[in-house]
């Protein structure tokens, strides 16, 4: 069985705690980085081609903006053949209730017939939103399997959470 993690994150000013604060590492790369360690698998960042902003609100308004006209977010190729893994761990934060739109173009760039999907994310409290239905409309022929959520501002401690959700792959 081959795995891989992807992940898209946003690093710069983010909402934790209450407050906004400057994070040089996004929630989700955090996230991502302790999943790929426990499976030692490889991990790919998703990168957009036009980045978003450091400021929180500008990019905030971005992401919805892009959500309202279903905008496709071009990213940076990733150096993997996702035709010769059958397991991907799916990270994103939770924006505006669902996964962003550079994941929906991921989502949409490849084939998911036969691949079982591990979605994790991060957010601030907005739970999963619509993100594992969106997830098993958009993939219909994978499958999708129950997704971990995390608080971003609680990743750093989310070791034990990761390590249980695992479980289920690695049995």
């Amino acid at each position: 069985m081959t795995a891989v993690v992807v992940f898209f994150s946003r690093s710069g000013e983010n909402y934790i705690n209450g407050k906004k604060q400057m994070i040089s590492v996004g929630n989700t790369a955090n996230l991502a980085e302790k999943i790929s360690q426990q499976l030692d698998v490889s991990a790919y960042q998703l990168l957009p081609t036009i980045p978003y902003s450091d400021n929180y609100d500008e990019a905030v308004k971005k992401a919805e903006k892009e959500k309202q006209a279903a905008t496709r977010v071009n990213y940076e190729e990733l150096p993997i053949d996702l035709s010769e893994v059958d397991t991907v761990f799916l990270g994103f934060p939770n924006w505006w209730g669902t996964y962003p739109r550079i994941v929906a173009a991921f989502l949409a760039d490849h084939n998911w017939e036969n691949k079982v999907i591990y979605p994790f994310y991060t957010h601030e409290g907005s739970a999963f939103g619509s993100s594992i239905q969106d997830l098993k409309n958009e993939c219909p022929e994978a499958v999708v399997k129950t997704g971990l959520a995390a608080r971003g501002s609680k990743v750093d401690r989310s070791d034990t959470a990761v390590k249980n959700w695992l479980l289920s792959y690695t049995k």
